[in-house]
């Protein structure tokens, strides 16, 4: 994600932008309800929970009655076993302590009484890839490759989020930057990266193997030893974005953030007599014919027949396109040397620019965050949301965001909301997205009636806001600010969200999904 976006705000930066931040009849063109539906669409007003609060700190706005406290900042607060905690802090997932993790051994003794009640674990992605000044330590057992400084921190926290506890939940990996819960109660962590083994991990530090997979990491210590440093080869090599795991049938659906071309939505079906669970997708990593094990394929959208090659060319929500799965031979091997997206069948594809952050909630939800003409669009937009619906058959345009005409003016000087990264469903009704655009950087929310609103401004910087999501009752919501470092807890009257059919997702404390 953080590369990504040096890129676009230098590719942003003095272009003649048209039209407005989200709109239809002036913003946005539509959003999620609870059931996954598209709401009608009205102008960024007053809904919401009202007007952002000058922070007296300056390091976050908020609506009047909602506070924050820093749960962690990178290299401030220790870690277990005195290192500091990790830069760029990206996606995150939360898992409550009162369900199956309350009876694991974790690393401190029982998880359940670390956190007391109401309280769980909030694993961490760092996307660290270069010279961030403090990386991931290196621990026995949990390390993929020792030359390399990404990686998971688990923070337990207590009903109120504060912090109890920071541990490392598998370390020596590359760009860590989204990835999704599975309905066993694991996080999957994605690198963002097609780093060859020999190619520079970290300053004076080359990769020992090759990276560009996806890893399983539990808040469970001993879980971990077991599975968190397996690569999950039978996802692809490629560069990952997020994931949203399908609990009925395990079916996977992958995002990849990349140009030159740009990049493709996958899915992968696991293979006949696979049984879910805590461990199982590293047992079948290791398994005979592991690292091809299931069936992977490239989406490709068809509209009245005829191939859609690029997402972009959607403008209208509500557009739906059937959906073909073109399997992908060289997901391991040949994607050593060869980038699926390069690869000769990677054509049949439908391709989209900045895919981000995906979630999970009667269908996968996906991100698009941006499209220009030159990146290799088709067309021109600053951010979509598209559904696939569960079966898998068919993807439908949720919401659109149209060119921000100033990413420099805040909403009150004329901006508006672009760039759309991760997202999360809202137990009090509608979605939230964090920015990772340009200008000022804000998490929006999006009511059940399809009205946007801001929930917090990033006083301190410019930086992208990162992994947004709700504890388990959905009274703290956690979010980062990734440039500088900071995880927030947020709280406040989540309940009186104005605008809102109040048909939110329910009980989704699970994960909020990064680019």
């Amino acid at each position: 994600m953080a590369e990504n976006s040096i890129d676009r705000r230098r590719f942003l930066a003095g272009a003649a932008a048209v039209g407005a931040g989200m709109y239809v009849a002036g913003n946005l063109t539509g959003t999620f309800t609870g059931s996954g539906a598209i709401a009608g669409a009205t102008a960024v007003g007053t809904e919401g929970y009202g007007e952002l609060v000058l922070d007296p700190d300056g390091l976050l706005d908020l609506p009047e009655g909602f506070t924050y406290s820093v749960v962690t900042r990178a290299g401030e607060h220790a870690m277990e076993g005195g290192a500091k905690s990790p830069s760029d802090p990206d996606a995150a997932g939360y898992f409550a302590a009162s369900g199956p993790l309350g009876s694991l051994s974790g690393a401190l003794g029982s998880l359940g009484d670390l956190v007391g009640a109401g309280g769980g674990f909030l694993v961490l992605n760092h996307e660290i890839g270069g010279s961030e000044p403090h990386i991931v330590p290196v621990t026995d057992g949990i390390t993929f490759d020792d030359q390399a400084g990404g990686g998971c921190t688990v923070i337990a926290v207590d009903s109120k989020g504060v912090r109890k506890s920071q541990y490392v939940g598998v370390a020596g990996t590359v760009n860590n930057c989204a990835g999704g819960v599975t309905p066993w109660g694991s996080w999957l962590t994605c690198e963002e990266t097609e780093l060859r083994a020999g190619g520079r991990s970290l300053q004076g530090k080359t990769a020992s193997v090759d990276h560009g997979w996806v890893f399983e990491v539990s808040p469970d210590t001993a879980l971990n030893r077991a599975q968190a440093a397996v690569p999950l080869k039978f996802l692809g090599r490629f560069s990952h974005e997020a994931v949203a795991v399908d609990p009925a049938t395990s079916v996977i659906y992958l995002t990849e953030d990349a140009g030159n071309p740009n990049g493709h939505v996958y899915r992968w079906t696991p293979p006949a007599g696979f049984t879910p669970g805590t461990g199982s997708l590293a047992e079948l990593a290791r398994s005979a014919g592991g690292d091809t094990a299931g069936t992977f394929e490239m989406m490709r959208c068809v509209s009245g027949g005829a191939h859609v090659p690029d997402l972009s060319v959607a403008t209208t929500v509500g557009t739906t396109y059937q959906l073909e799965w073109v399997e992908v031979p060289g997901r391991d091997r040949l994607a050593e040397t060869t980038s699926i997206r390069k690869q000769s069948y990677g054509a049949r594809g439908t391709r989209s620019r900045k895919l981000e952050g995906a979630w999970w909630k009667e269908g996968a939800y996906i991100v698009a965050s941006f499209a220009r003409m030159g990146d290799g669009s088709a067309a021109e937009h600053d951010g979509q949301v598209w559904r696939i619906a569960p079966d898998g058959k068919s993807i439908t345009l949720s919401s659109i965001f149209g060119k921000n005409p100033d990413p420099a003016a805040d909403l009150a000087a004329g901006g508006n909301f672009d760039g759309p990264d991760n997202i999360t469903v809202s137990p009090h009704g509608g979605v939230v997205v964090s920015e990772d655009g340009s200008g000022v950087q804000h998490v929006v929310g999006v009511n059940d009636r399809g009205q946007a609103y801001p929930i917090a401004r990033n006083r301190v910087s410019n930086s992208e806001f990162a992994g947004p999501v709700f504890n388990e009752d959905g009274s703290v919501m956690f979010v980062s600010i990734q440039g500088d470092g900071y995880t927030f807890a947020i709280t406040g009257p989540w309940a009186r969200l104005a605008g809102s059919a109040g048909t939110g997702a329910g009980s989704l404390g699970t994960a909020g999904l990064g680019s």
